[in-house]
């Protein structure tokens, strides 16, 4: 992601999208076999409930557990591998990427694997939200590995590029069109209003990019965000599956309790760098590099 210094657009709830850096973005939400290769890490004993059993056992989870505690393995259910880990709560997300800052280590749940990194946890499953910001910061060049912020998420979804924003994350001031990925055509479709009836593999719907080349960030599962909305909440952007177009548009931002679970919420993240992904499948930041044009096509722009 270039384009640094960009300003940002004015909403009701106040003004987002300026970014002072360049930064890297997650090309899709963390899918579950990156958070499995997590919990194969780092969750043999599940301390901090990382595993929601709902993964397991739910029509929308994509993540089996078996063993006993102390043993456990994990692996993805039959063609979930590669849609959005969802049951996250914002901590299990900040954990995911402290991990990631610190090596992708093995180990037991705690300092070094977990719990520092860019975010200082201290081993409490729910800890103070307004005492949980990030450690490293990017805009003085710390690197680490970050749950997206608000500014970071909403440049990548929105901007194009040349000061100004578009309504839907897929360049476009038009709603996209509610089909399913098998039937999607032109570059404005996505994953909403129960199109599907449940998450689609990230990045199914291949030419609906956002200008940055990013996927979903509009339908498919809400994506936690590091904004402290309130001293209570943070903050999500995205819209979901079964959810109305109007949670895909820019205006649209939410906040939720910090340790909310369910079949809608997911997550990206960013770095400053590339990091290599948690699996054999690529790099987890994939194709979205600074300042590239590749994704860039026709705008239709806003009145």
């Amino acid at each position: 992601m270039g384009d640094a210094g960009n300003t940002g657009e004015d909403q009701s709830q106040g003004t987002f999208g300026a970014v002072a850096y360049d930064y890297h973005i997650g090309t899709h939400e963390v899918t579950n076999s990156q958070y499995t290769a997590f919990l194969n890490a780092v969750a043999a004993t599940d301390t901090l409930s990382l595993y929601n059993s709902n993964m397991g056992t739910s029509d929308f989870g994509g993540i089996s557990r078996s063993g006993s505690d102390g043993n456990y393995s994990y692996s993805t259910r039959t063609n979930m591998a590669d849609k959005p880990a969802n049951y996250v709560s914002f901590w299990d997300a900040a954990r995911f990427a402290n991990w990631l800052t610190n090596g992708q280590p093995t180990g037991a749940q705690g300092s070094g694997t977990t719990e520092d990194g860019m975010y200082d946890l201290g081993g409490d499953t729910d800890p103070t939200n307004t005492n949980v910001s990030r450690q490293l910061v990017f805009s003085n060049g710390e690197n680490g590995v970050a749950i997206a912020s608000e500014n970071e998420w909403y440049k990548a979804a929105y901007y194009d590029g040349s000061g100004d924003y578009y309504l839907y994350p897929t360049q476009n001031d038009s709603a996209p069109t509610v089909v399913g990925p098998e039937d999607a055509t032109g570059s404005n479709n996505a994953n909403y209003d129960n199109a599907v009836e449940s998450v689609t593999d990230v990045g199914a719907y291949a030419d609906s990019a956002s200008h940055y080349g990013t996927f979903d960030q509009g339908g498919n599962v809400r994506e936690w965000n590091d904004e402290i909305v309130f001293t209570s909440s943070r903050g999500m952007r995205g819209g979901f599956f079964s959810g109305a177009v109007s949670d895909l548009q820019s205006s649209s931002r939410n906040k939720f309790d910090p340790t909310t679970e369910n079949n809608l919420v997911g997550f990206r993240v960013t770095s400053l760098a590339p990091i290599p992904e948690p699996s054999s499948y690529g790099a987890i930041f994939g194709i979205v590099g600074l300042a590239t044009a590749i994704f860039f096509r026709r705008k239709r722009r806003r009145g």
